[in-house]
């Protein structure tokens, strides 16, 4: 065997070696994060911070762009069913798209990239700077007060962040149809409304659950294991947001397989 291919072939097995440690580092921490849940003590003063911080201090962003997306995706399906005189179906086919894969996708990656890299950089400066083992030298538990206390306040207000998103896009959907079909609120509402399933809510609420979740455990995972001081931080909270919306994708895909099985029965 030639030098170069040896050299090959010794990489491919580092790399390798490297994916399948990082794999079971990052099982042996989901499993850790299931473990502390349920153990005392219990930071609810942490947990409502977090939800302050993940939720109330998004508010902004996700109203700016729920709006956005509610009135361009209303303009860009009006000529498709203006062709076939169907412009009265825009509600309908708007609640449908926004409720089933818009509302939830959209949240999901600008929380990905907005409270994803927030929990990387936050963590992994403390990881860094060892503010972490300080916490454990002084009988306090950095697992549950840091990891546990951001990935149930993720996985809590991710859910509540999609529901206000799918409002405020409907909202801005309803003021472009009135302006150009004067409908009105009620007759736009119970079109929105007859057009939704149970099926479309529960699978809605149920993939941003899970999309807060991989967010929240993402980022804290980045960030407690950062190294290598202040480029460690940068490289956690950009490996935290690329992780998470890689995973959201896939997410996104398995949940709709198992939705349009289920809406098949």
């Amino acid at each position: 065997m030639s030098k170069e291919k040896a050299n090959e072939k010794l990489f491919l097995g580092k790399r390798l070696n490297k994916f399948f440690v990082g794999m079971a580092s990052a099982f042996d921490f989901v499993k850790r994060f299931f473990v502390e849940v349920w153990l005392p003590p219990y930071e609810f003063k942490e947990f409502i911070r977090q939800c302050y911080q993940i939720g109330y201090n998004s508010l902004p962003l996700i109203s700016l762009t729920g709006f956005i997306v509610g009135i361009v995706f209303t303009n860009q399906s009006r000529p498709s069913l203006s062709e076939f005189g169907a412009t009265s179906w825009l509600p309908a086919l708007i609640s449908i798209a926004v409720v089933r894969a818009m509302g939830p996708l959209v949240t999901a990656l600008i929380a990905a990239g907005k409270v994803g890299s927030s929990i990387g950089a936050e963590i992994g400066s403390m990881k860094v700077t060892e503010q972490i083992d300080a916490m454990e030298v002084s009988a306090t538990n950095p697992f549950k007060f840091l990891v546990v206390s951001r990935v149930l306040a993720s996985t809590f207000m991710i859910p509540i962040l999609v529901m206000y998103t799918d409002f405020v896009a409907l909202i801005g959907s309803f003021i472009n149809v009135n302006q150009n079909e004067l409908v009105s609120l009620s007759t736009f509402f119970v079109q929105v409304f007859d057009a939704l399933s149970f099926l479309d809510i529960t699978s809605s609420i149920l993939k941003s659950l899970v999309f807060g979740f991989t967010i929240g455990i993402v980022g804290c995972y980045k960030g407690y294991n950062s190294t290598k001081g202040t480029e460690g931080v940068g490289k956690a909270a950009n490996a935290a947001v690329v992780m998470a919306m890689f995973l959201i994708f896939i997410e996104e895909l398995l949940a709709l397989q198992i939705t349009n099985f289920f809406r098949q029965l």
